[in-house]
């Protein structure tokens, strides 16, 4: 469809998947590219958004009906894949936050977070969504340790 004909969203922060609904994380051309395969990567331009939503296929979209699915990328990712590792730049898995919950100090998440601080960190780039994933590890680790 012709650009021209399309509606702009009202807020960046609120793109909505085409696939589930639910509203997409803005990221740039480091996270696409490096997670969709080649053959695909030309479906979205410079800019699009990801989707967290587990449960949806589409992996990425754009504006102009531009999609990417899941089955599209060059390795899992999470939160699509519950068995991809949960940080793109350190190996940290969800049996590592499981771990540390049942511990009484969480010496795998501070490991995490000093790397995270460190120049070999590259959430940016790495990230399916472009961005740290401490939050998420954060909150699945207080979850679990949550009565």
């Amino acid at each position: 469809m012709n650009k021209a004909f399309m509606k702009e969203p009202d807020g960046l922060d609120q793109v909505r998947c085409p696939g589930c609904e639910s509203v997409g994380v803005a990221v740039g051309n480091a996270p696409l590219d490096h997670h969709i395969l080649p053959e695909y990567r030309s479906a979205l331009g410079d800019h699009a958004w990801f989707c967290r939503y587990a449960g949806c296929d589409i992996a990425y979209f754009n504006n102009w009906a531009g999609r990417v699915l899941v089955s599209q990328l060059r390795s899992p990712v999470y939160p699509k894949s519950p068995d991809a590792p949960l940080c793109s730049c350190f190996p940290f898995s969800m049996e590592d936050i499981e771990a540390d919950a049942q511990e009484s100090v969480p010496l795998r998440i501070r490991e995490l977070y000093a790397k995270s601080k460190s120049p070999a960190a590259h959430c940016s780039h790495l990230a399916p969504d472009g961005q740290c994933c401490l939050t998420e590890i954060q909150r699945l680790y207080f979850r679990l340790k949550s009565p």
